[in-house]
This record gives C-alpha cells, structure tokens and sequence, in this order.
C-alpha cells in the first residue's frame, strides 16, 4: 500500500518560496489611532523628563555614576566575548543591510515597496531626530568624564540619546510595524523589544554609555515607531510615483524595439518584414490559402490583390522604375497603352 509523504516544516516553507509573486488582497496599514495618539504623547513626556532630569543632575545621574563605578565588565567578564559581538546587533550598517534585504524580498514577493519605503523614512527620521539631539546636547562618555557628579553636558560628546539602542528599536522594530497578521505583529514586537534592551544594556556593561543614554534612546525609537503613520499617505505617494515612472518607462523602451505596422486595408493581416514606410505594398501582394498566385505576372511588376469580382488596380509605378520582362536588345512598343497579353507587338521595319 503507497502513502504519502508528510511535509515537513521545511518542506513548506521551500513551496512557499516556490510560488509566483503575487500581491496581497488587502495590506493591514497601521493607522494613528487614538491608542498610538496617548503613547506617542506619553512617550514624548518621559523623554523630555529624562532630559530635563540629566540636565538639572537629580538622582539619575548620580545613579548613572554609580554604575559606571561598578564596572561590570570586570564583574562579568566570561561575557565580555560574547557581548562585543552581540552589540553589533544595534549598528546601523549592518543592522540596515540585513533588514533590507528581507524587506527586499517582501517588497518582490508582493509587488509593492511599502516596506522598503517605511524603513527608508525610518531610518531617515532616525538620523535626524537622535543625530541632532547628540549634536545639540554635547554629552560625554564615561570613559571621558571629566567631573566626577556632573552631568557631563555641552561638553562636545555625542552619546545622549544612545545610537545603539535607538537603532536597534527603530530597526528590528519596523519589522513588527509591517507585519501582515496580528500575531507575527505581537511576536515580532517582543522579539525586538529583547533585542533592543539586551543591545541597550550591552553599552552599559562594556562602557560606553550612561545609563540614561540608553533610557533616552528607548524612548527615541519609540517615538520614531509610534509617529510612523503619520508618513503613510507620503509613503503611498512615492510608492505610486515610482510606479508610474516605471510604467512610462516599459512602454517607451517596447514602442522603439518592436514598432507596430498598420495593415494596408482593414481587417488585413500585419507584415512582419515589411519596410517601415511601405506597409501597403506589402499587404497587397499577399493572397490567401483559398487563391491561386496570378499567372504571367511581369517579374517586379505592381502587385494586384487578388478579388472575387474585378481586379482593384494597384498603385501606379513609373516605368522607369519596373524590371523589363523583354529579352535583353528588344524594344518596347512606342504606345503608352499596356499590350494585350498574349499578343505580339509590330515591329518596326528597317531599311529602305
């Protein structure tokens, strides 16, 4: 008795690969709820109260300075090896790189470029937002404080918010953002949210970040994340425009590799290896199946097509142009009529 093999998960997932791209019916946009208006709001408060409480110097910097006196690279450091590599998880070069290209592939597969249209402005908002808090605030490392207590602000640095940490959650997180279901949606949101804690926390551990910089880059991406459907209608626009470009651009490069010829008559079949500018000539020395060729037609004379009722005259051709049928030293009739098939011409008489 024969029985079917079981698929495997693997052999389902190399069919799924195997299918034709194809676009989906319907494609979940998130929208700026009500629920995203309050989180965004609320994010926006704990950043600036982060800000406010280092540049005052309360009790997170004074906690940020114990911390950094823990050292807990020298606490732990059999993770160290590991930890080195593990942060590279929240570099923008290659975090960017391995992102694209699995949106990429989903941009492909479902003929859009939403996704790759969503991590570009995400990115771009990425840059300008934490690049211009770092440049506006000026706030040094632990490895190059120089006061011990301070807050270390408008000093030339450029850690505050933490790079790392925010491009880690702008970065793993736009992939929960463009989820197709519900339930990828909510275990790519935990995954990334692991991801960027653990990436947040590997700065602090090496060295390299107070731990109010990695607050504040939390709440960074965050914000960048939840502001995100503000920018879907520009999104949808571009996506459009790209598309149209492209459009214009096919049918431009077909119209000059292969031009269309106009039958000579209506309903007329199309010549292939006709000249471009003399389409009819070609058509009416055509005949179906069902007709026989014209008989005793004078090589490289005009062409007639060939009618059920009368002959249809084809266009005129000087005589100078048509392939004499006549024997080499003969000459034609003076008349300017057609002789009679058939028939022989007079010939002159010579002498005297």
């Amino acid at each position: 008795m024969r029985t079917e093999r079981k698929l495997t998960r693997l052999d389902r997932v190399f069919a799924r690969l195997d299918r034709e791209p194809e676009r989906p019916t319907h494609i979940d946009v998130p929208r700026m709820s009500r629920h995203r208006v309050v989180l965004l709001a609320a994010t926006l408060a704990f950043y600036l109260a982060i800000v406010w409480s280092v540049i005052i110097t309360s009790w997170l910097v004074r906690f940020d300075w114990q911390v950094m006196f823990f050292r807990p690279y020298q606490q732990w450091p059999e993770i160290h090896a590991f930890l080195d590599y593990y942060v590279v998880l929240g570099q923008r070069g290659p975090t960017a790189v391995m992102v694209a290209a699995w949106l990429g592939w989903r941009s492909w597969r479902q003929h859009t470029l939403r996704p790759l249209l969503a991590l570009g402005v995400s990115l771009l908002l990425l840059n300008i937002t934490v690049g211009a808090a770092k440049i506006g605030m000026g706030r040094l490392g632990p490895h190059y404080a120089t006061t011990i207590g301070s807050n270390e602000m408008w000093l030339g640095g450029d850690i505050f918010p933490s790079g790392h940490t925010a491009n880690a959650v702008v970065t793993w997180g736009i992939l929960a953002y463009l989820a197709s279901t519900p339930r990828a949606r909510r275990w790519l949101s935990a995954v990334s949210a692991v991801i960027s804690l653990g990436v947040g926390l590997t700065t602090v551990y090496i060295g390299t970040h107070w731990l109010s910089d990695v607050v504040l880059g939390w709440a960074a991406g965050l914000l960048i994340l939840l502001a995100l459907p503000w920018f879907e209608p520009l999104i949808a626009r571009v996506e459009a425009r790209i598309f149209a470009v492209r459009d214009a651009w096919r049918s431009r490069r077909e119209g000059t590799a292969s031009p269309v010829l106009e039958p000579a008559r209506a309903g007329g079949p199309p010549s292939a290896t006709a000249p471009v500018g003399v389409p009819a000539m070609r058509s009416s020395c055509e005949t179906s199946a069902d007709e026989e060729p014209a008989a005793h037609e004078p090589v490289g004379g005009p062409c007639t097509p060939r009618s059920s009722v009368h002959l249809v005259p084809a266009p005129h051709t000087p005589r100078s142009e048509r392939t004499s049928a006549a024997p080499i030293g003969s000459r034609r009739p003076p008349q300017s009529d057609r002789v009679t098939r058939g028939t022989t011409p007079a010939r002159p008489l010579t002498g005297g």
